[in-house]
Parts: structure tokens; C-alpha cells; sequence
């Protein structure tokens, strides 16, 4: 079919040494992007790479500003920004540490608004770009023991249509992919905390399975192409219908 390459194309995901973020960009670079796998995670983000046609490693720490202006220099041209990197603490919200709204503040939206800063007008001048927000169906559902998570990543609803509507004479298109349950290292890190919790989950999923990391890959790597050129300022869920709207 036409129009589902990214051939030529560069794409940067944070967070991609994890979960979620490794199955992105192991779609993209099927779709024959060069891909960027940015994270914390160094070891992890050479790994990942490493098993990819064609890939590099970013090694950067999203909460020091200082760190995202340094590592956006060693880039070459962005053509597609994924932005999956998130952290979650789980706690009841009269119960949370006002450091740990931080620490997400600084990961979950101030990073990739500084990365889009840095890297849009390259986009915009080159006339074609993808923007990609990986939120979260706690942020547009409510999600007990998240609330300054969902917060965090309830903000990147605004960023994403906002710039969806000032980029959009520039070819470049800005969408949301909220993730349900999904089957991840850090969905098992809460599970190991709150026993039953996945089997409680599944019993409220319709499909009646924990998603895949895959399962939101696939969907991010279609928004990327040039068949998703018309659909921009979106936000979708994959969720298995535990959320429907």
C-alpha cells in the first residue's frame, strides 16, 4: 500500500529502551525510518538500537533541561518526535510527596515540551513533520492513586492540539495515543505492589486482555505516515474498550 514508509526518514522516541517505547521503534524502523532510541537507559538504549536495521542511541536525562539542549544538538534532522518517555508514581493524592508531582512535571510534560520547542521549526521549515504524545486513558478517565500522573499527562492534550493548529500550514501533523493497561515493566512494578490488580483489570477490559506493547506501537507508527497526513489535534485510545468515548 501506498503511503506506509518512513523511508528517509528520522525518527526520535524517548523512552524507547522501555516497554512500550521499544515496540515503536521497532515499527518504525520496519517502516524504514532511522531511528533515534533516546533514554536515560543507556545500556538499554544501545541494546535496542543494536537490534534495529538502522538505529542510534541518545543517552539523556528528560529532567535536566541543560541535558535536552545538549542531547538536540547531536541530532540530525527530526522528521518524527515520539514522545513516550513517563514516569508514575502510585499514591493516594493526599497521601503524595509534592516532590514526586515534580519529578513527573519535569518528565511527563516539561520534557517534551522542551523537545518540541527545540525541534518543531525544523519540521515546519523542512514542510513535514509528526508530533506523537503518548498520554495515558488515566489522564482522560481518572485513574485512583495517579492523580498528579494524570495531571502531567492530561497536560499533553492541550500541548498536542495547540500545536496541532499552529503547525499545520508547516505539514506537520500532532496527535495523542492513550495506552490502557498495558503489559509493561513498570505495569508489573504496580501489580507486584497491589496483588490481583491485573486480573481485576481484565475482568473490566471488554476484549479481556491486558494490552501488548505492539498493540500501541502499531497505531503510533500509522500516525506516522504519510497515510495519517490528514488526521491531526487527535487523540485515540488503545485500551481494549475500558474507556470508550
Amino acid at each position: 500500500m501506498d503511503g506506509l514508509t518512513l523511508a528517509g526518514r528520522t525518527a526520535v522516541v524517548t523512552g524507547g529502551a522501555g516497554g512500550i517505547g521499544r515496540a515503536i521503534c521497532a515499527d518504525l524502523a520496519a517502516l524504514g525510518a532511522h531511528v533515534i532510541v533516546a533514554d536515560l537507559d543507556e545500556t538499554g538504549a544501545n541494546e535496542t538500537a543494536a537490534a534495529l536495521p538502522e538505529a542510534s542511541a541518545l543517552h539523556v536525562d528528560l529532567g535536566d533541561p541543560g541535558d535536552i539542549a545538549a542531547a538536540v544538538t547531536r541530532l540530525r534532522p527530526v522528521d518524527v518526535l515520539v514522545h513516550n518517555a513517563g514516569v508514575s508514581i502510585v499514591e493516594p493524592f493526599t497521601e503524595s510527596d509534592p516532590a514526586h508531582w515534580d519529578l513527573m512535571w519535569r518528565i511527563n510534560l516539561r520534557a517534551p515540551m522542551l523537545l518540541t520547542r527545540a525541534l518543531l521549526p525544523g519540521m515546519v521549515d523542512r514542510g513535514w513533520g509528526r508530533l506523537i504524545f503518548i498520554s495515558s486513558d488515566g489522564a482522560r478517565a481518572g485513574s485512583g492513586g495517579e492523580g498528579a500522573y494524570a495531571a502531567t499527562k492530561a497536560g499533553l492534550f492541550g500541548l498536542a492540539k495547540t500545536l496541532a493548529r499552529e503547525a499545520a500550514r508547516g505539514g506537520v501533523t500532532s496527535n495523542v495515543v492513550c495506552p490502557g493497561p498495558t503489559d509493561t515493566p513498570m505495569t508489573r512494578a504496580v501489580a507486584e505492589r497491589h496483588p490481583g490488580l491485573l486480573d481485576r483489570l481484565e475482568r473490566q477490559i471488554p476484549l479481556r486482555r491486558i494490552g501488548r506493547p505492539d498493540d500501541v506501537a502499531g497505531v503510533v507508527a500509522f500516525l506516522c505516515t504519510e497515510r495519517a497526513g490528514y488526521i491531526t489535534g487527535q487523540t485515540l485510545s488503545v485500551s481494549g474498550g475500558i474507556t470508550m468515548h
